[in-house]
C-alpha cells in the first residue's frame, strides 16, 4: 500500500477478498490507512437470523417460477468477541433449486456510494471472475516455473500470457454468439484447437479436411467465417 500511494498519492484503494481475509487486525489497519475494503463473512446462525423474513420471500418466489431467487438486506453486526467495533453487513438472501444459499460480506464503504445489491453483484462477485481468469491463466501452463532460472521461468510466464491473449480474441472475435463463446480454454482447446485435421497446401488454398467423427465440424466452420469477417489492420 505505501508503494502504491507513493506513485498514485491520490489513488482510492479498495481491499475485495474471500472470508479467509475477514479478520479484525486486517479490517482495523484498513480504517486506520484510509483505505475500504469488501471481505466475504462466513456465515453463523446470527447472521442467518437477520434474513429470514428475505429467505422465506425468496423461496417463495422459487417456488412460483422455479428460477432463481435472491433479495438484499444490509444491518449493522459485531461479533461477540473479536471485532472491536459495529461493521456494515450486506447480506444475498438466496434460494435455489438446491435450496437456501445466503451469503454475507463485510465493508467499509457505505450506502451512499454502493447500495447493497450493487456492492455484492458488481464489487464483490467480480472477485470470482478475476480468479476465474486467474485459472485460466494455470490452464495455459502458467505454472511450469520449474527451470533453474528466473529469466526461463520468466519467458514461460510470457509465452502463458501471450497465449492467453489469444484465446481471448479468439474467444471475442471467432466464438462470440457461438455455444462457446463463455467457455474456458481448456474447452476451446479441446473442442476448436486440439483435434486433428488433413492440411493440404496449393498455390492459391489451404484446404483443412476435419476427421468425419468430429462432432463440432459445423461449429468450427462458424467460428473459422467469423473470424475470416474480422479486419486485418496492417
Amino acid at each position: 500500500m505505501k508503494q502504491i500511494r507513493e506513485a498514485w498519492p491520490g489513488v482510492k484503494i479498495i481491499l475485495r477478498g474471500d472470508s479467509g481475509f475477514c479478520r479484525e487486525e486486517l479490517m482495523k489497519w484498513c480504517e486506520d490507512q484510509g483505505i475500504d475494503y469488501v471481505l466475504g463473512l462466513a456465515k453463523n446462525d446470527r447472521l442467518k437470523a437477520e434474513i429470514v423474513g428475505e429467505q422465506e420471500e425468496a423461496a417463495a418466489e422459487y417456488r412460483q417460477t422455479g428460477k432463481a431467487a435472491r433479495r438484499f438486506k444490509e444491518f449493522s453486526y459485531q461479533t461477540r468477541d473479536s471485532w472491536s467495533r459495529a461493521r456494515r453487513v450486506v447480506a444475498k438472501a438466496e434460494y435455489l433449486e438446491k435450496g437456501a444459499n445466503p451469503r454475507f460480506v463485510v465493508t467499509s464503504l457505505g450506502r451512499e456510494v454502493w447500495e447493497a445489491r450493487r456492492l455484492y453483484e458488481e464489487l464483490y462477485c467480480a472477485r470470482g471472475e478475476m480468479e476465474n481468469r486467474i485459472k485460466e491463466q494455470l490452464m495455459l501452463f502458467a505454472d511450469r516455473t520449474s527451470t533453474a532460472f528466473m529469466r526461463s521461468n520468466q519467458i514461460r510466464l510470457y509465452f502463458s500470457s501471450i497465449a492467453y491473449l489469444l484465446m481471448e480474441a479468439l474467444r471475442r472475435l471467432g466464438l462470440k454468439e457461438t455455444e462457446l463463446a463463455q467457455a474456458q480454454v481448456t474447452t476451446i482447446r479441446l473442442k476448436v484447437l486440439k483435434i486433428g485435421a488433413l492440411i493440404r497446401v496449393t498455390v492459391r488454398k489451404v484446404w483443412i479436411a476435419l476427421a468425419g467423427g468430429y462432432p463440432y465440424a459445423e461449429l468450427w466452420a462458424r467460428i473459422w467465417g467469423q473470424l475470416q469477417q474480422v479486419p486485418v489492420r496492417g
